[in-house]
């Protein structure tokens, strides 16, 4: 009987950990768990998943007589007044007492709705909405906390008090299961004289079978908030690299700007006009990813600027797969590559040269070649322009950050015969604007 009767303790305990498992493989329930704040419609909703699950267990062991370990109708209760408060916890002992009310176990539903206003109460005593995610079910430990961190004793009477909580919660259940008998179950012993230990080890299951789904839930909280964090941190770095290339860029057109005021004010003016097109353009724009056609049609407006400085001298050859213009690229994706084609390749070069971008579909990979016949690049120096200035490091960190490892960016450059970028990245459909 004592054996058989610690087996069915610690299948209770496996089934705790199992249904809170199968609950925050639900969606909405996990968006819910990172909510402090909820709204009624909220709650209620909380308290309808909760009672669901603990609810079925209660109707599973009513309805065969047999599985007891599957009964965690107390802790349910208690459980969804500490994450939804009173409204919750009220409303979901009630529902979870409904199999056992209806088997005629009619103490039942007084019990769980007062363990889940309990709960609530619980969660309005604590320092901190995370507080109770951060109880633990160790006796020694939460005493320890009393001592160990006194100068904090609201945070450590509170976890003394959650502790407290659970252990009243299951004497309760006791007396009323000894004086009302089959009005509530329980599983405290039945036989003669029962050993200190197994009654302990009942008080010891239920401390246990509530902590441990808030120990499973708080570990995919925690999981994401990882993922938010990162993401955001992604977005943080993005918009970060994105904003040190527009300002390069806008410098080095107005130096171009100065330069042409007092020799051609009417062009000065003109370029000014197409400056404030661009500068209109990126203003407006906040998505990380543009179209290519979009992109292209930006370099256009680049160069119209800068074949003002270098004349005829400036050309510009586009040789683009019609399918390609819809992809999606990096926004400001090929003007720091450009850019580094007038600055470093051809403004140097008397009889200037021109520009050549590539771009094309193979096998779901967008290709994206920049080109230029320009002075081209020392090997020495090659080697670590992935490390320095802004244009050629800049794009490789964003797509790092976009992409991860899916992407390839290459340079290719020859001292005498010009250079070549070359990026490689997976294509993205137009419908992932959105989502960007």
């Amino acid at each position: 009987m004592a054996e058989q009767h610690l087996v069915i303790l610690l299948v209770k305990l496996a089934v705790a950990a199992s249904l809170a498992s199968i609950l925050v493989r639900v969606g909405s329930f996990k968006r819910t768990l990172l909510r402090e704040e909820r709204t009624l419609h909220q709650r209620l909703r909380l308290a309808l998943s909760l009672s669901a699950i603990f609810g079925a267990g209660v109707a599973t062991r009513v309805a065969t007589g047999t599985y007891r370990a599957v009964d965690l109708g107390l802790e349910g209760s208690l459980v969804a007044g500490v994450l939804g408060g009173y409204v919750t916890g009220l409303l979901g002992g009630v529902l979870i007492s409904v199999p056992a009310m209806i088997s005629g176990e009619y103490l039942t539903m007084p019990l769980f709705a007062g363990v889940g206003v309990l709960g609530g109460l619980l969660r309005d005593c604590a320092p901190h909405p995370e507080e109770i995610w951060r109880f633990s079910p160790f006796l020694d430990l939460s005493l320890y906390r009393v001592f160990r961190r006194w100068s904090d004793h609201r945070r450590t009477l509170f976890h003394l008090f959650f502790l407290l909580a659970i252990l009243f919660a299951e004497l309760l259940r006791a007396s009323l299961r000894h004086l009302g008998g089959d009005a509530v179950f329980s599983l405290h012993p039945t036989w003669p004289n029962p050993h200190p230990l197994h009654v302990a080890a009942v008080y010891a299951v239920t401390m246990f079978t509530v902590t441990v789904p808030l120990k499973i839930w708080n570990h995919s909280r925690t999981e994401q908030k990882l993922e938010a964090q990162q993401r955001l941190l992604h977005e943080a770095r993005l918009a970060a690299l994105t904003s040190q290339i527009n300002p390069h860029f806008l410098f080095n057109t107005l130096n171009s700007v100065s330069s042409l005021i007092r020799l051609d004010p009417e062009k000065a003016r003109g370029v000014v006009r197409t400056l404030s097109v661009i500068l209109r353009r990126l203003l407006r724009k906040h998505d990380n990813f543009s179209s290519l056609r979009e992109e292209l049609a930006f370099i256009d407006d680049y160069l119209s600027i800068e074949k003002v400085r270098f004349g005829d001298k400036l050309r510009f050859v586009r040789e683009v797969d019609p399918e390609a213009l819809d992809r999606l690229v990096p926004s400001m994706l090929l003007q720091p590559l450009v850019e580094n084609s007038l600055r470093h390749g051809l403004s140097s070069k008397v009889e200037g040269g021109s520009i050549q971008i590539r771009a094309s579909l193979v096998d779901g990979r967008l290709h994206l070649l920049v080109a230029d016949d320009g002075v081209g690049i020392p090997e020495a120096r090659l080697a670590t322009l992935f490390e320095q200035g802004i244009g050629v490091s800049n794009v490789n960190e964003r797509l790092k950050v976009l992409f991860g490892g899916d992407y390839k960016m290459w340079i290719d450059s020859k001292p005498g015969e010009g250079t070549r970028t070359g990026i490689e990245i997976p294509e993205l459909q137009p419908a992932l604007a959105a989502v960007s």
